[in-house]
């Protein structure tokens, strides 16, 4: 059965069959796309939800340091665009990262991939979907237009505001004014599923449609978001703001990254999806004028662009107003410019203009990728025949664009932001990862004129250097770092930290019980804790009180925080083990590089994460034991 389930496809086999050769012939797809639009489907993909909606987010978890995040992030995705350069090159089909996983590791590392880009393009289109409706409904209501609120929540969203106590707000609104029908409240993101359902049809009708659709939003929406940088950059110099890229932590020290390096890991979600769409580039591979030269420079022109983008629009946001401002923000960009922050309204409506082309382009972008994999899946036997057909007229393939329509519609019904924003970005972070190390698993090629070539240095000896290097200097330079890794000792955190209040004031022990029990560590705040404080009559100066909160989220934090220990250990086993490797088989760096700074990425992954990732999988475990392990093409043949 182990032979089976790495059963490996012949490169020379994918290309036979994934219309390297169907340019433009009856049943393949319809080739279409220069390096221009590719590009522009990069951006369109990159520059949407990340910027406009899970910014916020990312810059109160780490200040303006979120900046050394987005580069971070913006290496390893360059080193991985690499790989997928490298992949798309010898195999220019559909299929992206599950093509690429099929020719280098196997079968079953192909399904998982496959089923892990279902989370990635279908879960990380809810996400979108919703931050696409309330920056629409903002702009209605701008308009004077205002939708009823149950008709612009999600059910999730608005049941959690009032489990956690909200008196006001567009979801307490929600829940107290929607509809009952048989003893449920009617409560639906209408504006997200009709979306939904629009960008559907236009996919279906074809890619050329799309391809226009899509460059015209990407022009309309980089104007803007110059136009922002511009205005925005230009009054925090004038007004004096730049001291806010300095902002003093709980303990009154200006720092660059006043929640330190962990604060800005905290937010390596948020920024990781900011860059998710980057590799949906590849799934376009069929539709491409010239893939193995094309794709690449989409891919990586895009990627450019876009971190330049990001950087700068980090610096405008922290400048203009103090990290801390940005907690619960769905909308920064436009926030910045609201009459307490820069005051200057113009700029706020054609922010929530820009905002719903940028995320409408996003939503393009990812509606397309998906069906194009699971054709791809189809045509190796992994799904059933339908999911490969082509439409006739549109040369798209229509069967799986109408079941991906559906798979991003329904869950809207039942989940919300906050859900899938994480579960999009550890699948693809895992997918990354996959196509890095295969990369080094395919045999190296002799350099073709007019195809893309990833330049190959020997790692031999400079990766484990890097390795090592890192080990030693972490050592020197943060001498308790490995200590604290394996330091698992179980320690009373909740009387450690009682001993911080006064006793004579009540009984410390049953207030920091009391906080435990009644805050919700994902969503732990400052403000909440001080608050708390206060309604207990706990008559401490507020410095103390703010020691008191720092040391409560850090313990309350303590499953995270074995969470993070577990996650760098397996990390630091695996980079000794690959520098080992290294040493003896002579891998090329480019790849490894990418491997490692995508499992150093995932090491920012909660528990909850995980967990809901591993479910996921083992899902789709089931589903190609039960039809795609007898079904495969593979399987037939042998």
């Amino acid at each position: 059965m182990s032979n089976g389930l790495f059963r490996r496809k012949n490169i020379a086999n994918i290309l036979a069959e994934g219309g390297d050769d169907a340019h433009g012939s009856a049943g393949g797809l319809k080739r279409v796309l220069t390096v221009r639009d590719l590009t522009f489907f990069g951006i369109a993909a990159i520059l949407g939800a990340g910027s406009f909606s899970s910014l916020g987010g990312a810059v109160f978890s780490g200040g303006p340091g979120v900046v050394i995040l987005f580069l971070i992030t913006a290496v390893a995705c360059a080193f991985t665009a690499f790989c997928y350069s490298e992949f798309a090159s010898r195999i220019p089909v559909a299929g992206s990262a599950y093509t690429y996983a099929y020719a280098s590791f196997g079968e079953l590392f192909a399904w998982i991939i496959g089923w892990a880009l279902i989370m990635e393009y279908s879960i990380g289109n809810i996400y979108v979907a919703f931050s696409w409706s309330d920056y629409f409904t903002s702009f209605l209501s701008r308009c004077g237009v205002d939708m009823p609120h149950w008709l612009s929540t999600s059910y999730k969203e608005a049941q959690h505001a009032v489990q956690n106590g909200a008196l006001e707000g567009d979801q307490f609104q929600a829940w107290h004014t929607a509809p009952i029908v048989a003893g449920l409240r009617i409560i639906v993101d209408l504006p997200a599923l009709v979306i939904n359902v629009l960008i559907t049809y236009l996919v279906y009708k074809g890619v050329k449609e799309s391809r226009n659709f899509s460059n015209i939003m990407v022009v309309l929406k980089m104007a803007v978001v110059a136009l922002v940088i511009i205005v925005g950059g230009y009054l925090v110099f004038h007004n004096g703001l730049t001291f806010n890229w300095s902002p003093a932590n709980d303990a009154g020290v200006k720092s660059f990254m006043p929640n330190g390096f962990s604060g800005v890991m905290a937010a390596v979600a948020g920024v990781f999806f900011a860059y998710i769409g980057f590799d949906a580039v590849s799934v376009l591979a069929e539709e491409s004028k010239n893939p193995q030269r094309d794709l690449p420079r989409g891919m990586i022109y895009s990627l450019v662009i876009c971190t330049v983008v990001y950087i700068l629009l980090t610096l405008v946001l922290t400048g203009s107003v103090n990290y801390r401002n940005f907690e619960g923000v769905g909308d920064p960009l436009a926030f910045i410019f609201e009459k307490q922050n820069l005051n200057v309204p113009w700029m706020q409506l054609l922010v929530a203009v820009c905002a719903v082309i940028a995320m409408t382009s996003v939503l393009l972008v990812f509606q397309m990728g998906q069906p194009r994999i699971w054709m791809s899946m189809s045509r190796d036997g992994l799904l059933p025949k339908v999911f490969q057909k082509i439409h006739p007229k549109y040369q798209t393939p229509s069967f799986s664009t109408i079941v991906t329509g559906i798979v991003v519609g329904v869950p809207i019904l039942f989940t919300d932001k906050t859900f899938v924003l994480d579960f999009t970005s550890i699948a693809t972070l895992f997918a990354f990862v996959l196509v890095c190390g295969g990369v080094l698993l395919i045999p190296r090629k002799e350099k073709q004129p007019g195809k893309f070539n990833i330049p190959y240095i020997n790692g031999k000896f400079i990766f484990p250097l890097i390795v090592v290097g890192c080990i030693l200097v972490l050592s020197f330079a943060t001498p308790k770092y490995f200590g604290n890794k394996v330091d698992f000792s179980e320690e009373n955190a909740i009387e450690k930290l009682a001993t911080m209040l006064p006793a004579a004031k009540m009984d410390t022990i049953a207030v920091v019980n009391n906080i435990s029990n009644n805050l919700s560590t994902e969503n732990a705040n400052n403000a909440a804790f001080v608050g708390l404080l206060d309604s207990m009559n706990v008559k401490t100066i507020a410095a103390q009180k703010l020691a008191v909160v720092n040391k409560f989220i850090a313990a309350a934090n303590t499953e995270q925080s074995r969470t993070l220990k577990i996650s760098t250990i397996i990390f630091w086993l695996l980079m000794i083990g690959l520098a080992i490797v290294t040493f003896l088989k002579n891998y090329s760096l480019i790849p490894l590089m990418g491997v490692s700074t995508c499992l150093y990425l995932l090491t920012g992954m909660t528990k909850a994460n995980w967990l809901w990732f591993g479910g996921w999988l083992a899902i789709g475990l089931v589903f190609y034991f039960l039809y795609g392990y007898k079904k495969s093409k593979l399987a037939q043949q042998n």
